[in-house]
């Protein structure tokens, strides 16, 4: 039988990524991608010529099942998302679900997820977190955050750049303007900056200097 594992790949800066990643991804029958375009571009910079299959939220439902059965055929599959580490707000939880029920092996490799130096980086505290991810668009957003007033421990969100201000302005409301904050974007780039304050400085800053990039957004817990 087969193995699947699940590479972290780098959430900007391509040299952040182990030779143990690397090896895995040369050495793998098949490499699952979300975007092959985006994987293509890492797997050119380090000269990997492998076979590379789409696996996103789109088709996940499809062909994790197919894919499975190709573990359980003797083969060893490689799944990476567009950055960071696979699962973590990208797809990947079916097929680990769908191996773990087959008695299939299933290997994480350490590495690269943008949320983590975003959290160390924010000043805030880190010995207790949540990750929360992507809030919902509309559905159960306000429920949700509402969920969160009494939450005591630092949280984290993954955000785009376009709802960023809208973000802001609903915790601000929820849990308080003074709440401490921080604002990360394009982590390990060229461009890379965490901007730090309360939320309703936060939000002024944001207010004068759209904002451009991948975003985590840091956020306090409530202080006992």
């Amino acid at each position: 039988m087969g193995k699947l594992i699940l590479v972290p790949t780098p959430v900007g800066n391509l040299a952040d990524i182990s030779f143990r990643a690397i090896d895995t991804l040369k050495s793998a029958d098949l490499i699952l991608a979300e975007d092959t375009r985006k994987t293509g571009i890492l797997l050119k910079h380090y000269s990997i010529q492998n076979k590379l299959q789409p696996y996103h939220q789109h088709n996940e439902h499809k062909i994790t099942d197919v894919i499975a059965d190709r573990i359980e055929r003797g083969e060893t599959i490689a799944l990476v998302s567009d950055a960071g580490t696979p699962s973590i707000s990208d797809p990947g939880y079916l097929l680990v679900r769908s191996c773990i029920e087959r008695n299939i092996d299933v290997e994480c490799l350490p590495g690269a997820s943008a949320f983590v130096p975003a959290l160390v980086n924010s000043g805030l505290p880190c010995d207790k977190f949540c990750f929360e991810g992507f809030l919902p668009h509309k559905k159960g957003r306000q429920k949700q955050i509402g969920n969160l007033t009494e939450e005591t421990r630092t949280m984290v969100f993954y955000e785009s750049p376009y709802r960023l201000l809208r973000l802001l302005e609903e915790f601000a409301a929820a849990f308080g303007p003074e709440r401490r904050a921080s604002v990360s974007r394009e982590l390990t780039k060229l461009y890379e900056e965490t901007i730090r304050g309360s939320l309703k400085e936060l939000i002024l800053h944001f207010q004068k200097k759209p904002i451009k990039g991948e975003i985590v957004v840091v956020v306090e817990g409530k202080r006992k």
